[in-house]
């Protein structure tokens, strides 16, 4: 098991050294501009108020940060915690002018913080790279404060055959065009990958009930394409 955890650790930190370069053009590409519209509805249904703080996990480039703090008036601690060197990098340099966020190399299974500190925990389009989901969520709850919320955004499964099946076809392209703009089709093989082997939107509202969160919910973006999940620290 402990093997498994480490491989996959290595594995992810090697796809994400290959693409940081290229990584918001490559979303972009991929989803047509969409993914920014799910990032902006997860920010609404945090709504979050003035003065919160909050931790950032699986950071990438900055994306939920930026928002967040865009969102109250750039009054809000914020610290994005990020695994690989290259996206930390890229993420500070992209987000250098806004004093209020720092940036830590860390792990979600281990997070270098005290207990019942944040407001609000987020993780974007980055819990399906975990090593070990479980640990993650303990280690969201741990840092919450009581009445603290989590929030997850990530590819989930579509609710539509039709869909589902278009989705399916398009899905084989990506790593065609990841060889193509970053001049690599593994990365993007991994990707496909990763989202087709994690969970559904129910499977994960009963991982986070089992690590502690209460109330938890979850709301479909495009059929299911992706999907928010929201939990509580009560």
């Amino acid at each position: 098991m402990k093997n498994t955890i480490l491989d996959k650790s290595k594995l992810v930190n090697s796809v994400f050294s290959q693409v940081y370069k290229k990584y918001d053009l490559m979303n972009d590409i991929m989803s047509f501009g969409i993914h920014r519209l799910w990032k902006e509805k997860f920010i609404d249904w945090m709504n979050p108020y003035s003065g919160s703080k909050l931790i950032d996990v699986a950071s990438g480039t900055g994306d939920i940060a930026k928002l967040f703090s865009k969102k109250n008036n750039h009054s809000s601690e914020i610290i994005c915690v990020e695994p690989n060197i290259g996206m930390l990098e890229e993420g500070k340099a992209n987000l250098k002018k806004l004093k209020n966020i720092k940036w830590i190399k860390a792990s979600s299974e281990k997070l270098p913080f005290k207990n019942n500190i944040f407001d609000f925990y987020t993780i974007s389009f980055g819990i399906r790279n975990v090593s070990d989901i479980n640990k993650t969520l303990c280690e969201a709850y741990r840092v919450l404060k009581p009445g603290g919320r989590f929030m997850c955004l990530e590819f989930s499964k579509i609710n539509n055959e039709v869909l589902n099946f278009f989705y399916k076809q398009y899905s084989k392209t990506i790593p065609l065009i990841g060889k193509y703009i970053v001049g690599n089709s593994q990365p993007y093989e991994y990707l496909v990958s990763s989202i087709d082997q994690f969970y559904d939107q129910n499977q994960l509202l009963e991982l986070m009930d089992k690590n502690g969160f209460s109330n938890s919910e979850y709301r479909n973006l495009s059929n299911g394409i992706s999907a928010i999940h929201s939990g509580w620290k009560i």
